[in-house]
């Protein structure tokens, strides 16, 4: 952003982290304020979509969950995950995956040919990050003349029931660690996933921000694909991620709902009747 310009400035769409942001993972309740707060974006006429590296899950269980949790009018469409992005890369490029995944997130690679592996596939396992299976799948990726692995998401650690828990970049740096290749990012912070959704919104990066609680796959991935990128102090943030020495975030709110509401009291009056022009 240049010098004196504010971050709400010239914003017409957000993208908006989900666990975190929306509700806190392991938690039956949304977050103070987010249920209205998406309601207040959508009614000021700015699109919405949801980027989030969640793979424990199929989308439409995802948005289920989150009509649940008050979340009505959400739509499968408007909700971004890793798995849908990355059956679309596995058929382009030919490719049958050894999965490492959350059992529940299978059916999502339902039309994907997984016999004979090509290749790797590590989502959010869980419990499934038993020393056996990634053992298998170490073997297997060392087996490949060419090896090629895919990380769903690249976090580091995320926040479920009030404690960290290991998320699935720790288990695909192990195995980059072992087989001497590095893994290819579907999901945040990969520029090409948080483009698909602004070009799913018909903008340009600049005219966006993304709200998030992680501050190098949210925030760091928003500014290094040229959106602006707002830090909120809910889910698995931490203190120090305010002196992050390398990702300096637009702005660092207390939550969802204090973002939204500066982005709408920031907009000119006029702003929001394009739509009815």
């Amino acid at each position: 952003m240049t010098s004196g310009r504010k971050w709400t400035d010239g914003v017409e769409g957000v993208l908006l982290d989900i666990t975190g942001v929306l509700y806190e993972s392991g938690e039956s309740e949304a977050i103070q304020g987010s249920i209205d707060a998406v309601k207040r974006l959508k009614d000021a006429g700015l699109p919405v979509r949801f980027c989030t590296n969640e793979t424990t899950c199929t989308r439409q269980v995802l948005v289920d969950k989150l009509k649940r949790l008050g979340f009505t009018d959400m739509k499968p469409e408007e909700v971004f995950p890793p798995i849908p992005a990355m059956c679309q890369v596995l058929k382009e490029r030919g490719l049958r995956p050894h999965l490492l995944i959350h059992p529940s997130a299978l059916a999502d690679f339902g039309d994907v040919a997984t016999d004979n592996p090509n290749c790797v596939v590590v989502g959010d396992a869980i419990d499934e990050f038993s020393y056996a299976n990634l053992n298998k799948t170490f073997q297997t990726l060392i087996s490949l003349d060419k090896p090629i692995l895919f990380s769903l998401g690249k976090g580091r650690y995320y926040k479920d029931g009030g404690n960290l828990v290991l998320d699935v970049g720790s288990f695909s740096r192990a195995l980059e660690y072992a087989c001497d290749v590095e893994a290819e990012i579907v999901g945040k912070p990969s520029a090409i996933f948080f483009n698909t959704a602004v070009k799913n919104m018909g903008l340009s990066a600049d005219k966006v921000v993304m709200v998030g609680d992680d501050i190098v796959s949210d925030v760091g991935g928003a500014l290094e694909s040229g959106m602006r990128g707002v830090l909120v102090r809910t889910g698995k943030y931490r203190s120090k991620d305010e002196n992050h020495p390398t990702v300096k975030p637009s702005a660092i709110v207390k939550n969802l709902a204090e973002a939204v509401d500066i982005l709408i009291k920031s907009r000119k009056p006029w702003d929001g009747l394009a739509e009815l022009a």
